[in-house]
């Protein structure tokens, strides 16, 4: 394996590392996915945004975000005020179910509004640019000149996770073709976000 590819694998590993953790992208992916609402747009959302993150890292802005603390304090409000209001819904949805996979589909979003929440999910968490810009970014500048093959194979790591969870959730339509199973998602999907938004907003 030549010293290129060894990065690119080193950064793979690495970003998928820390992509997989659970979480509230990883959580709206999974149920975008069972649902087959707008899979496509969420999954290239999620993998060019953090593309874009990993490239700003490696280029260096990890240190500009280092030396202004007060943006990731706003973002950190703002996210965590977002994600707790999002929770609450998802609450809600648990308590008044829409029912079969079928109605969630018929009754949700539009494209417009799963573009708008994927967005905010993935640019108002400061967990995002603290892993993608400071993290990465830094283990890639002790790779030198192969920083950047780093880099590139994070964003690769980035893009097969979001597009297997985003279109491999829809295996598990069967499953959520009953009323109870949307309820245990749901479920599932407000704690993360509440407890998240909670996080952010205590340690803003």
């Amino acid at each position: 394996m030549t010293a290129s590819l060894s990065a690119a694998a080193a950064g793979f590993g690495t970003g998928l590392s820390l992509i997989v953790a659970i979480g509230a992208q990883n959580a709206f992916v999974l149920r975008q996915g069972i649902r087959r609402d707008a899979v496509l747009a969420v999954v290239g959302i999620c993998a060019l945004s953090d593309a874009l993150l990993i490239a700003l890292g490696v280029g260096g802005v990890g240190a500009v975000v280092v030396a202004w603390p007060q943006a990731v304090t706003a973002v950190g409000l703002i996210g965590g005020a977002f994600l707790l209001c999002y929770g609450a819904l998802a609450a809600r949805r648990m308590l008044k179910p829409a029912g079969t996979l079928r109605a969630e589909g018929e009754a949700g979003g539009t494209r417009r509004r799963a573009v708008l929440t994927c967005l905010a999910m993935t640019w108002l968490n400061p967990h995002v640019y603290l892993d993608t810009v400071l993290l990465l970014g830094s283990v890639a500048a002790g790779r030198g000149a192969l920083r950047w093959d780093f880099g590139v194979g994070a964003a690769l790591a980035s893009l097969v996770w979001f597009a297997a969870l985003g279109f491999g959730a829809r295996l598990l339509g069967r499953f959520f073709a009953k009323a109870s199973a949307w309820r245990v998602l749901d479920g599932l999907v407000a704690a993360t976000m509440i407890a998240m938004g909670g996080m952010l907003v205590a340690g803003a």
